[in-house]
């Protein structure tokens, strides 16, 4: 199948691949051209656009920083997607987007015929989850692809409902990390051993995934981690926002929003998302610092 790729980034170039791997002829396209050197090189072909990427393929697909981004690669009259679609073909958005913004360019397809879903993701092709808004025709079209990126796929209903999807789990995920972080804070004030407060917390009431970031990445100081600050900040403010628009309390979100905003102010959005724990550190005058227990690292957050 004719297929094109719009944003080759670390997450794209991945979902890609497999695209590639499993037969399909792909075309693409990212700002950065030497971005999509790596699938050029196994065969993929480099087009100027994504108007030219549309128009070399039945179905497009777009993984890119943020809604505005998306807006414009698909948008814009000469050089976007839309200009570039026919009618029956497909364009599938794998950004984490906003609803209203997913669901606004879902219009502008519609009234063009072309068919449109929303599938943001979480994890790492090809065993990531996939999260996919639209309607059944659309889905069932379009899901052999999706499977060929992702081991769980989920129709989760209307054109929107998958961000809405993953900006429940981002919000669950990224707000619990801050928790965590605080909650190690207070061990560290009250003077127990962080170590054994670590190897504590998966055998008992405070177990998760994104508890496993604290150890791997905050007590040994790397701050290493699968998204950078940047991107976590987008999406934890993304589902504030959707938790105002549709009236649904947010409080802890929105703490750790402001959290995430004042680490990037200080020129921390490249960094691993972990970094966070720093502006925590600093307003209760404490630094988390032990080795990461045996068998740590396990539950990396998306």
């Amino acid at each position: 199948m004719r297929l094109g790729f719009v944003g080759t980034g670390t997450m794209g170039t991945a979902m890609a691949r497999c695209l590639v791997d499993a037969g399909h002829e792909l075309s693409v396209h990212d700002v950065r051209r030497e971005a999509t050197r790596a699938l050029c090189d196994l065969g993929a072909r480099w087009v100027d656009g994504p108007c030219a990427t549309a128009e070399a393929s039945e179905v497009v697909f777009t993984s890119l920083p943020g809604p505005a981004e998306m807006q414009a690669a698909v948008l814009d009259p000469s050089r976007g997607i839309l200009a570039g679609l026919t009618p029956g073909n497909a364009y599938v958005d794998m950004t984490t987007n906003a609803p209203g913004v997913v669901r606004g360019v879902g219009d502008a397809c519609r009234a063009r015929g072309v068919m449109m879903l929303d599938a943001p993701v979480s994890g790492r092709p090809p065993s990531m989850t996939i999260m996919v808004g639209g309607d059944a025709a659309a889905f069932a079209a379009c899901e052999p692809l999706l499977a060929c990126m992702g081991r769980s796929v989920f129709h989760v209903g209307e054109l929107g409902a998958g961000c809405v999807a993953k900006l429940v789990t981002q919000y669950l995920g990224y707000s619990n990390l801050v928790t965590a972080i605080e909650g190690m804070l207070i061990g560290a004030k009250a003077g127990i051993d962080l170590e054994i407060l670590a190897r504590i917390v998966p055998v008992s009431a405070g177990a998760s995934r994104t508890f496993d970031n604290v150890p791997r990445a905050v007590l040994t100081r790397e701050f290493t981690a699968g998204g950078t600050l940047d991107i976590v900040a987008k999406d934890v403010h993304l589902a504030c926002e959707l938790a105002r628009q549709v009236g649904a309390p947010a409080t802890i979100g929105l703490i750790a929003d402001d959290l995430y905003q004042r680490a990037q102010a200080q020129g921390w959005g490249q960094e691993g998302f972990p970094i966070v724990a720093r502006i925590l550190e600093a307003m209760a005058g404490v630094e988390l610092r032990a080795p990461a227990p045996d068998g740590a690292g396990g539950g990396r957050l998306p």
